[in-house]
């Protein structure tokens, strides 16, 4: 009996340790992001679709309304489809409109959030091209609930991708990119078919950086872009201002998003 004691003390005692020894994974556990699924009334289904050869897995919200509604391509962080951006789609879809977040890591699995993140960062950009429009195709001709309509958001890694898709589908309507890399060039800005409103972190200059240049090709090419930056804010405010240990600063950012988010929305 107390050799079996001493076992089990053993085994909590390393469970604890590879815990606190993997704060990358704690922090994305979202077990609060799994709790507003879970309790939420509005139907969200997975679905399949081709791209290619390829089978692509998404996750599609639908609002509780008696008309069509415009559907919107949530385009997931550098960390995957993970239960917050499926949340994200739910309250979009609180929000009255369809969204539809495909998974781009279909077919391929991993041990961590750090595996997921480097198999992200080495995508090849003409198969996340690709997906990107398989996706938009299935929302657009095999959702009958859809009113035609089409935007694009993204966060992170999935921000400066929202700018870089407004150039290759002249079908999106509005591009909503959250602190992602904006154009940097004159060719790509020139292709660009719809308005794109940023949502930038105050503490993020990576980012930041290159908003200044992306007015000038924006204006230079006749597009409309509005970049709001939120004060005290970091980078995944969104993400982290809905965290139960969100500062302060963040929380504040993502309900001031949200509130823009929602008005511009309304738009569609």
């Amino acid at each position: 009996m107390k050799q079996q004691r001493a076992v089990v003390r053993f085994l909590a005692v390393i469970l604890f340790a590879i815990l606190m020894c993997d704060p990358v994974c704690n922090a994305h556990a979202q077990d609060w992001a799994k709790a507003r699924l879970n309790n939420s009334p509005r139907h969200g289904e997975w679905v399949d679709f081709k791209s290619g050869d390829r089978t692509i897995k998404a996750f599609v919200v639908y609002p509780e309304r008696k008309d069509k509604a415009p559907v919107v391509l949530v385009i997931h962080e550098i960390f995957g489809l993970t239960d917050w951006v499926r949340g994200v789609c739910d309250q979009l879809a609180e929000d009255g409109v369809i969204a539809i977040a495909p998974d781009l890591l279909s077919g391929q699995t991993f041990e961590d959030v750090d595996g997921a993140r480097k198999a992200i960062s080495a995508l090849p950009k003409e198969q996340v091209k690709a997906d990107l429009n398989a996706a938009s195709d299935y929302a657009l001709t095999k959702i009958p609930a859809t009113n035609g309509t089409l935007g694009v958001c993204g966060f992170c890694w999935g921000g400066g991708w929202t700018f870089v898709y407004a150039s290759v589908n002249p079908k999106l309507k509005a591009a909503y990119s959250f602190y992602g890399t904006p154009v940097d060039n004159a060719e790509d800005a020139a292709k660009i078919a719809c308005p794109v409103y940023g949502f930038y972190a105050e503490k993020d200059e990576r980012v930041n950086a290159g908003i200044p240049k992306a007015e000038e090709l924006m204006k230079a090419a006749g597009k409309k872009y509005e970049p709001v930056i939120y004060k005290g804010a970091t980078h995944g405010f969104m993400r982290e201002g809905e965290s139960p240990t969100g500062s302060p600063e963040n929380k504040k950012a993502r309900d001031d998003a949200w509130a823009r988010w929602k008005r511009l929305l309304k738009q569609l």
